[in-house]
C-alpha cells in the first residue's frame, strides 16, 4: 500500500497544478490563515496553496464566509474534492520594545 493510496500524496491531477488541499489518511484538509484588520476592524483569510480570500468583520461572520468560498472554490469543475476540514491558522504580530 502506497502514500497515495493511503490520502498521503496529493493525486497527479492536482500536483501538476501545485495546487491541492493537505491530505491527511483519508480525510482532506484546506488551512486558512487569518488575520485581523488592525486598521479598519475585522479579520481576513487567505488559503494556503488556494486562491480562496475572504473577510468579516467579527469571527463568526468571517467563518461563514470561509466555508461558502471553500465551497465555491471547489464546486463544478474545482481543483480537487471539497475539503473535509478548514482549519483557521490565527496569525498575530506583537512588537516588543528592546
Amino acid at each position: 500500500m502506497g502514500l497515495r493510496s493511503l490520502g498521503w500524496l496529493p493525486k497527479p491531477e492536482l500536483a501538476d497544478k501545485g495546487r491541492f488541499p493537505i491530505f491527511l489518511g483519508m480525510t482532506t484538509e484546506i488551512i486558512f490563515e487569518v488575520r485581523e484588520d488592525e486598521t479598519d476592524g475585522g479579520y481576513t483569510a487567505a488559503a494556503l496553496g488556494q486562491d480562496i480570500f475572504t473577510e468579516g468583520d467579527t469571527l463568526e461572520i468571517l467563518r461563514t464566509n470561509v466555508r461558502e468560498a471553500v465551497q465555491c472554490h471547489f464546486g463544478d469543475g474545482g481543483p480537487g474534492p471539497l475539503p473535509q476540514m478548514i482549519r483557521l491558522h490565527f496569525v498575530r504580530d506583537e512588537v516588543l520594545a528592546t
